[in-house]
Order: structure tokens, then C-alpha cells, then sequence
């Protein structure tokens, strides 16, 4: 089971994905050590190839083998040959390109530091939520006891969905006509009389897989009831047909309360941070951005 929200991002710069060396990343390393180097002192080199004068190590491909998650350790030697020629197919890449000045390109530099940019700056992140500690079984029981609809009242809902175009004020037409329909049957139809445009499908999800911020909302509902929201088009229409009760155990549910209430802690914190670091540093904005700056901003000079 996953609760919705667990993902997160504060920016497209910076995620709080905590990252280390897993036992199957290592074990990974130690047989491809054991494969490039035979134990002899001509291993204890690292070189895993040569292409003309540059050298590729063997902590290079373990570089990338740590980042392929589910790596099993009988997989290790084949990964890391093909990791290797990826590697050199680069490096080739590289030289060629070198010999072609391409690495003097300004949009190339600029492409580079922005690279090292969002590197270091994740890194830091990443630095922080190493702070964070796990949530307590006490913290995972409440969260667990005050989102009933999630957990211990969970249903799977089935809803006719409307997807109805009304821009502008027009959406303002169709609440109450939604408003009048006893059932999906009377909605359509006095949408069709009414000439407004729309499409319909039955969509079936447990409460999980509805937004976080729906899912009490629609956990209060009753079959024959219906909720109206914006949507892009105009607006959307939900009518409730069924809901098939089917709790989740805290044991059940306690994996995936632990994660989201982490994930929200690292976010929480990021956020903290990110705050104090405007509030010390002095922010000026220039030119054509000189008149968008935020209350926030302003106030952190």
C-alpha cells in the first residue's frame, strides 16, 4: 500500500532523496575488484581500461553501479562490463569533442556549471536530511488514527466522472444543474439539454490513489452524492455509485506512514532552511526581476 504524497519536491534543483552505498552496491564493487584486478599488485591500480592516454578506474563504474537500484550480486560482473563500455563510449565522446573544441562552447560551459550547481546543492540537501531522524511508533499511530479514510474506514470508490467544458463563467452554470441530478442518468441529460459539452467515464480507486486532499472529503460521501471541482477544461464532476469498505491494519500501513511522515520532515526542514538562509543573506534583485520581487524576498535584505 503507498499513500499518496509521499513524493516530493521543493524544487526541480534540489531533491531530498537520501542516497548512500547499499550491501548489493558493495558487493557489487568488491566483484567487479575481483574481476578487474585478479588480486595481483597490477590491480591495485584501479584502471579498468585505457582509451589513448586517459584512464578509466574501476570507482568510476562503481560510481554508476550504485546508482542502479535491485542489482543482485550474481548480475555485479555483467552490470559491470556494460557500465565499462558505456564508459568508454564516453570517453570517446569526450575526446572527440575536446578535439572539436565543443568544451569551449559557450551554452556547454554554461550547461556545465549548472550541472555543478545542482550537484553541490543537492548534496547539501541531502546533508540535511541525513539529519532527520525516523518518525516514532507513537507519531505513526496518530497519523494512522487521524486519517480514518485512509486506514481503518479505507474503501475502493467507483464514480462517474464527468469532465464537463464550461471556461469563464459558464462553469458557474453547471453546479447547479449537478446540484438538481439525483444520479449520473439525470446529470447527462440535463447537460445535453442544456447544450453543454462534456465527457464521461466510470473510474474505480481506492482512497490511496485519490488526492491526499480529496480523500476525507470524498471518505464523507454517500453513493448518489457528487462533488464538483475546477478543472482545466472547466469543470469536473464526480458522482459516488459505490464504496466497497476495505480497512488497512496499522500494521498494514505503518511501512508507508513512516516514509511519508520522513519525506515530510526532510521537506519540512529544507523548507526551514531555505528560509533562514534568505533571512541572513542579503537578496537583491536587478533589472527586469527588480520588480518581482516577493514580500519574502525584500524582507531578507
Amino acid at each position: 500500500m503507498r499513500v499518496r504524497g509521499v513524493r516530493f519536491n521543493m524544487s526541480n534543483r534540489i531533491r531530498l532523496a537520501a542516497r548512500g552505498a547499499t550491501v548489493v552496491s558493495l558487493i557489487a564493487a568488491a566483484a567487479l575488484l575481483a574481476a578487474c584486478g585478479g588480486g595481483d599488485k597490477k590491480g591495485a591500480t584501479q584502471v579498468a581500461a585505457k582509451v589513448n592516454k586517459e584512464e578509466i578506474s574501476v570507482h568510476q563504474i562503481n560510481f554508476v553501479l550504485q546508482r542502479q537500484p535491485g542489482l543482485s550480486a550474481e548480475q555485479a560482473q555483467g552490470a559491470g562490463k556494460r557500465v565499462l563500455e558505456g564508459l568508454i563510449d564516453q570517453e570517446l565522446a569526450i575526446q572527440e569533442a575536446g578535439e572539436q573544441k565543443l568544451d569551449r562552447d559557450p551554452n556547454v560551459v554554461m550547461a556545465i556549471e549548472a550541472a555543478k550547481r545542482e550537484i553541490v546543492a543537492r548534496a547539501y540537501a541531502d546533508k540535511l536530511a541525513g539529519t532527520v531522524s525516523k518518525p516514532s511508533d507513537e507519531d505513526i499511530g496518530a497519523y494512522y488514527k487521524s486519517k480514518p479514510a485512509l486506514f481503518e474506514q479505507r474503501r475502493v470508490y467507483t464514480m462517474q466522472e464527468f469532465s464537463i467544458e464550461a471556461p469563464g463563467d459558464a462553469a458557474k452554470l453547471v453546479e447547479p444543474i449537478a446540484k438538481a441530478a439525483r444520479n449520473a442518468d439525470e446529470l447527462s441529460n440535463q447537460l445535453k439539454a442544456a447544450g453543454i459539452k462534456f465527457a464521461i467515464r466510470s473510474i474505480s480507486q481506492p482512497a490511496e490513489n485519490l488526492p491526499l486532499n480529496l480523500v476525507d472529503q470524498i471518505g464523507a460521501m454517500s453513493e448518489g452524492q457528487h462533488l464538483t471541482l475546477p478543472s482545466p477544461a472547466g469543470v469536473s464532476v464526480m458522482f459516488l455509485t459505490s464504496a466497497k469498505p476495505q480497512p488497512v491494519s496499522l500494521q498494514q500501513a505503518k511501512p508507508a506512514i513512516e516514509q511519508f511522515l520522513l519525506n515530510e520532515r526532510k521537506r519540512k526542514l529544507l523548507t526551514d532552511e531555505m528560509k533562514r538562509l534568505r533571512e541572513k543573506s542579503k537578496i537583491s534583485y536587478e533589472g527586469q526581476f527588480a520588480a518581482a520581487s516577493t514580500p519574502a524576498a525584500s524582507a531578507a535584505q
